[in-house]
Order: structure tokens, then C-alpha cells, then sequence
């Protein structure tokens, strides 16, 4: 831990699932990837030989000679020395627009923000307006204590430094803050096989499968120093041989599956190297809509956050399995089948985090990856309808709808009285970071939540639920028995 952070705010500094760490801060010892979304083919290292060097062009190599400004070298540099460590041949133009993970002030931050203020005073910009992730807190829409609005300070002391930072670097407004960039709210979703170097390891999984752009796991500072650049190193999930699938995912469960449970299944068998899914396309009526995308993102961000995949392919369905089919398989690729029995069995080993006296939850958590619009009118309409039905005016729990402000503007606009009567029943919408907010130190110790994500469990003490199951929890109070 970082010294001078308060002990209550230790896990503020863990906020990328790239790290490999269980929802206790320590080493999953399960966890073996390099997080850069594929497993990568690497010649055995030789201290006594140099590593293999990537080819630049003339603009390239004046960059990083100096001859465009001492920033704007490192930068290069470290791009360069990035991409020679994973193999890369070449840098490739990037397209589309940014979107960056480097989002809390928590004080670990430190130095990003000196580098990249040093970026800054010398002129750099993103090649396009970027979007950022959540932000870690929200003091307008989130009820808080004093003093756990204290904790929130002190975890997250240089949060207006990263935030002016964004300004300077070329940022777009805070109304598009969102792990959940490429809805069309949000308009951050690029064509297909455009070159980005995304870092939010949900939106990467997302861009990859959905969109069928081309980005590696980048780290956080990583997919910034890319976007200063307008140059990402060309390796792994960016070549046509890094997105072959080395599993073949056989789904044959009776209905309808339970998409974080699935996606946690896939990730922790196949951790990086992309599966090639079949069984599931019939759920989705022949393509992706606005309509049913959310299903695939519970999926997707289940696998990239209780593995590190970086990019799935579901037969008749995504892109790339649309233009290869199961010519995307590896030669020798290998077979998991997840039917009802391997549903429950690995819903089976998540774990109760709360301490042995706590058996209510006190908070409810809808949505991470934040919130589509479609998900948000199942919510609302489900709470509403719950509601009526039980003769209840008021949820029995603390209930927290996560998106981006440009997404519920959208509900807003279109269903005010279902906005108005969700929020006069005791449900509350933040664009904030479900998992930063539920997974402050200072917070785990006094708040017990329950959620609909997978991802969320996987880095909080919060309690995993079916939809069904936590709209009965949000009426009553009562876990499931």
C-alpha cells in the first residue's frame, strides 16, 4: 500500500481486475495470465542475446530521438519498449477515439500524474476527444455519512488533479464518464477493425467481441500514453492469429443461461485465451440490438473479470465469428461444456464475504458495467410493477442504479413518471464506479450489498444474485433462503 493512504482506503488502490488479486487484496493464486487479453507467443528469454527490435518508420524514430519534445519521446519509448517485450513487428495507427481507465486520485496515482502532467505543459493531446471511466465517488445522488464522505476524501485525495488532467489531455465532458463507452449514448464505439488501446478491461472485451476492433488489455497510463501517441504496438489480440479462439465453449443448459455465472464460468477456465462460444445465439433473435446487448456485456465483463479475456466469439453472432465461423479454432483447441449442473456448480463456489453476525443486506446494487437503457427500463419497470403488485410504496433496501448521466438523461427524457416514481420509492442513480464505491475499505466494513453483477462480487464482499432474486431482495430486505 502506498504510504500515507489510510488504512480504510487500502483497497481504493486496486482497481484494475488486471492484477490478479482476490476480493481480500492478496494474490489469487488460481490467476496465471500476462493480462494483456491472449496468451502471447514469447521466444524463450537470453539475457545474452538483445530482444527482438520492432520496425519504425523515419517519423517514428525522430519522435523518439527527441525531435518532437522530451515528453512526446518517453512516451514513444515506452511504447516502443512495450511492444519489443510482447514481440510486436510495428507500431499501428490508432482510429476511432481513446477511452482511459486512469480515473481515481487515489495517492498510488501519484506518479501517472506527474508523468502525464509532464505531457501536458509540453502540448500533447489525445489524437481524438477520449472517454474516461466513472469516476470513484458521487456525492449528489449517493447517500453518504459524514464520515464515510471523510473515507472518500482520503481515499481518493488527488481526484481533482485527474480530473483537471483529462481537461488538459483532451478529455471529453463528465457526463460521458462510463465503463459502458460504446453505447450510442456515449458514441464512443468505433468501426470494425479499427486499432485502439483501450485499457478498461469490460469496454476492451466489449470493442473486441461486439464491435470487432482491434485492442490489447492495455494497462492503465498504457492506453493514455497510446492515445497521446495515435500509436499502439502491434501484437496479440490486434493480429488475426491472436484472436483465434483456443477453446470451444459447448452451452446446453434448458433455457435461457445465467449470463454473469456463464461469463464467470468461461473466464476461469479459459483465463485469457479466447473461447469460441456455441449454443447461445438463439437468445439473441439472429443479431445484437440495443435490446439485448446487455446480456452479452453481463457475459463479457463476467470473463474478463474472473479471468482476463480480452475477446470471445459466439458462433452466428459477433463479427468475427460471422466472417470465419469455426475457422477461428485453433488446430488443437479444447472443449468445455457448461450445461445447468456446471451453472450451479460454479455459482456454488462464490463465497459470503460478511462477517458471521451480518445476515441482511443494507445497500443493492444494479448495474456494473454500468447500465443500458434497455436494462434500465427491465429495472425500472420490474421494480415499479413489484411494487404495485405487493401494495408497497417504498423498496425495502437501499437500491443503486449505476450508468452514464448521458444514458439516464435518455430515460429521463422519454419516461419521466417512471423516473420520478422510481426515485420517490427509494432508488437512487449514480454515474459513479459501483466498484470502487462498494469496494473502499472503509465502506466493506459497514456496508453488505447485494448485486446482479458478477464483476461486482468478484471485487467486493457484495452477495451474487440472479435478477429475479434480487428484486425479491429489494422489496423485502430478506436474502434468499
Amino acid at each position: 500500500m502506498t504510504k500515507g493512504t489510510p488504512d480504510y482506503a487500502r483497497y481504493a488502490e486496486r482497481q484494475s481486475d488486471m492484477l490478479g488479486l482476490g476480493p481480500d487484496g492478496k494474490p489469487d493464486p488460481n490467476y496465471d495470465a500476462t493480462a494483456i487479453g491472449v496468451t502471447p507467443t514469447l521466444t524463450a528469454y537470453d539475457p545474452s542475446k538483445p530482444p527482438p527490435q520492432m520496425k519504425l518508420t523515419q517519423e517514428e524514430q525522430d519522435i523518439l530521438d527527441g525531435k518532437k519534445g522530451k515528453a512526446h519521446a518517453k512516451v514513444m519509448r515506452t511504447l516502443v519498449d512495450h511492444g519489443n517485450l510482447f514481440g510486436a513487428t510495428k507500431l499501428v495507427d490508432l482510429g476511432g477515439a481513446p477511452h482511459t481507465s486512469f480515473f481515481t486520485g487515489t495517492p498510488a496515482m501519484s506518479p501517472l500524474i506527474e508523468l502525464f502532467t509532464e505531457c501536458a505543459d509540453e502540448g500533447l493531446k489525445a489524437y481524438a476527444p477520449y472517454t474516461v471511466n466513472p469516476r470513484p465517488h458521487d456525492l449528489y445522488n449517493v447517500e453518504t455519512s459524514p464520515d464515510e464522505q471523510i473515507m472518500i476524501f482520503e481515499g481518493y485525495p488527488l481526484q481533482l488533479e485527474v480530473d483537471h488532467l483529462h481537461v488538459r489531455l483532451g478529455g471529453r465532458n463528465l457526463d460521458t464518464r462510463s465503463c459502458m463507452c460504446y453505447l450510442p449514448e456515449v458514441g464512443n464505439a468505433p468501426k470494425k477493425g479499427t486499432f485502439v488501446a483501450w485499457a478498461e478491461s469490460s469496454a476492451i472485451n466489449a470493442g473486441n467481441s461486439i464491435l470487432g476492433i482491434r485492442t490489447n488489455r492495455n494497462s492503465c497510463g498504457m492506453d493514455l500514453m497510446c492515445a497521446l501517441a495515435g500509436k499502439a504496438p502491434y501484437f496479440g489480440l490486434m493480429t488475426d492469429e491472436g484472436r483465434k479462439a483456443k477453446w470451444l465453449i459447448e452451452v446446453k443448459t434448458s433455457g435461457e443461461p445465467d449470463w454473469g455465472v456463464l461469463g464467470g464460468a468461461i473466464g476461469e477456465k479459459c483465463v485469457e485465451d479466447p473461447p469460441f462460444i456455441v449454443g447461445i445465439d438463439k437468445y439473441f433473435d439472429g443479431k445484437i440490438t440495443p435490446q439485448n446487448v446487455h446480456k452479452l456485456k453481463a457475459m463479457g465483463a463476467a470473463t474478463a473479470s474472473n479471468g482476463a479475456i480480452g475477446l470471445y466469439h459466439v458462433e452466428n453472432l459477433t463479427p468475427d465469428a460471422l466472417d470465419k465461423g469455426r475457422d477461428l479454432l485453433v488446430k488443437d483447441y479444447q472443449t468445455y461444456v457448461i450445461d445447468d449442473a456446471e451453472i450451479e456448480r460454479v455459482r456454488s463456489t462464490y463465497p459470503n464475504l460478511w462477517p458471521e453476525n451480518v445476515k441482511k443486506p443494507n445497500r443493492a446494487y444494479i448495474g456494473c458495467p454500468h447500465n443500458t437503457y434497455q436494462e434500465m427500463m427491465n429495472w425500472g419497470t420490474g421494480i415499479l410493477d413489484a411494487l404495485k403488485a405487493r401494495g408497497q410504496e417504498k423498496i425495502a433496501l437501499p437500491t443503486h442504479m449505476f450508468s452514464a448521466t448521458v444514458v439516464r438523461d435518455h430515460v429521463f427524457m422519454e419516461h419521466p413518471v417512471m423516473m420520478r416514481d422510481l426515485k420517490k420509492a427509494g432508488v437512487t442513480f449514480t454515474n459513479t464506479c459501483v466498484v470502487c464505491f462498494s469496494g473502499l475499505k472503509g465502506y466493506s466494513d459497514t456496508e453488505f450489498g447485494v448485486t446482479n453483477s458478477n464483476k461486482t462480487r468478484k471485487y467486493s464482499n457484495s452477495i451474487y444474485l440472479k435478477d429475479d432474486d434480487l428484486l425479491e431482495v429489494i422489496m423485502t430486505g430478506e436474502l434468499p433462503t
